[in-house]
Order: structure tokens, then C-alpha cells, then sequence
């Protein structure tokens, strides 16, 4: 029986595990399998005691999804390292299934959040954790492309992290357009998401653009994820 384990980063914002949880159990209902959650640090459980619980549900074989859009270090590095150690502690046959990604199905829940959430007039701030990883940057580029061809707006990428003052990115980009919509490209809740969405108020009465912004993907990627699931299944 093969179950569907997600891996988060993780994160210290107390709404981060429960979002991460309900995205897991949308993802495993539509693929029609158990489905657990495990995250790489900040959050339990970890990989290890997933694969632990799901092997004691009668699981022998689970596909683990990296909750990663950018393919950097985490996707690189961390997730392979510890789905082996996962494997070697608990004998589960854990198989790594290709991350979230900044590709075209990416760009078209983003595109749906934003027909949903956005002012017509708005341009687009696509707001990520960030990376320094070539790799990673170059994926987020290739998605604002994306996006702005699916939207027909303007975008312009603005990290969550770099150097610098942490709104110094939005209050470049609001300084040039009369109404801005922000667009966390995050799975859920982070400390880094709230840090933008504080100084909105702020932002709005230095440069006069409306700013507005919408919430976490979380389970808007739900089927993304199940296809994850499935593609990996079936190599």
C-alpha cells in the first residue's frame, strides 16, 4: 500500500503546520490515498516519524512531495538527505517526487488567485522566500514570464528575503504604479509573509499606491500534488 508523505520546509508562524496539514489531506483525498505531513525543521512531524506513522498504518511504500518551488538548496540537498536517513531508520521505500516547481501549473494557480483576489488595475508583485541558488532564480524569472502572459498584467518579482530593508522591493514597485496586489508564492503562513503584509499601511502612505494582497496558496496546490503523487507512481 502506498502512501502520499508532503515535506515542508517548516516554520516557526503558528498557522504554518495546520495549513500544510489541511493541504496534505485535500491532496491525498483527491488521489484517493492516506497522506501524511513532515516538514524539514521548525515543525513536527519530521520525515523519519512520517514514514514511522505511515508504516504503522500498514504502509510499506510512500511518495514523498517536497512542498519546494524552487529547485535550491532544500530540493537539492536537504529533502534527499533525509528521505535516505527516513529510509535507513524505518525500512520504508520512500520514492522523492519532483517538487512544486515554477512551471506552467505553478503559473495557473497563480493566475486563478489572481482573477480571484486582484483589482483589475493592479500590477502584480510575485513576493517568494528567495534564493541565491542560479538555478532557483532563473525558475522564478521563467514563472513571472508565465504569469504575466497568462494575466496579461505587468509583474515584477520582489523576494521575501535579500538585502537591504525588507519593503525596500515593494516601495520601489509602488512608487511606479498607482495600485500594486502582492502575490505570495508560499505554501502557507510564514514570519516572512507577515513581515510584507505589515507594512502595506506603511508602504501606502510613503508612495499613494493601493496595495492589496492575497493569502497563502496552501490548498489551491492540492491537486498539484496529487499529481505529483501520481507521476511518480507511475515511473
Amino acid at each position: 500500500m502506498t502512501a502520499l508523505i508532503t515535506l515542508s520546509h517548516g516554520s516557526r508562524h503558528p498557522q504554518a503546520e495546520p495549513g500544510v496539514r489541511r493541504l496534505t489531506a485535500l491532496a491525498g483525498e483527491i488521489a484517493g490515498v492516506d497522506a501524511l505531513s513532515a516538514h524539514l525543521e521548525f515543525d513536527e512531524p519530521s520525515l523519519v516519524d512520517a514514514a514511522r506513522q505511515a508504516a504503522a498504518r500498514g504502509h510499506d511504500t510512500a511518495i514523498v512531495v517536497p512542498l519546494l518551488f524552487t529547485h535550491a538548496f532544500h530540493a537539492k540537498h536537504d529533502a534527499p538527505a533525509v528521505l535516505e536517513q527516513a529510509r535507513k531508520e524505518t525500512g520504508m521505500d520512500l520514492r522523492l517526487a519532483e517538487g512544486l516547481g515554477t512551471g506552467e501549473e505553478v503559473a495557473s494557480v497563480l493566475n486563478i488567485r489572481l482573477l480571484a483576489d486582484a483589482p483589475d488595475d493592479a500590477h502584480v508583485v510575485l513576493y517568494p522566500v528567495g534564493t541565491s541558488d542560479p538555478e532557483g532564480v532563473a525558475g522564478l524569472a521563467d514563472l513571472a514570464d508565465l504569469l504575466e502572459r497568462l494575466s496579461g498584467r505587468g509583474v515584477s518579482i520582489v523576494p521575501a528575503t535579500g538585502g537591504g530593508h525588507p519593503g525596500a522591493g515593494l516601495v520601489e514597485v509602488a512608487t511606479h504604479h498607482e495600485a500594486v496586489h502582492i502575490l505570495p508564492l508560499f505554501v502557507t503562513h510564514g514570519l516572512l509573509l507577515d513581515r510584507i503584509t505589515n507594512l502595506i499601511s506603511r508602504i501606502q502612505d510613503a508612495t499613494g499606491a493601493r496595495i492589496t494582497h492575497s493569502a497563502p496558496l496552501t490548498t489551491d496546490l492540492a491537486a498539484l500534488v496529487a499529481g505529483r503523487l501520481t507521476q511518480r507512481t507511475a515511473s
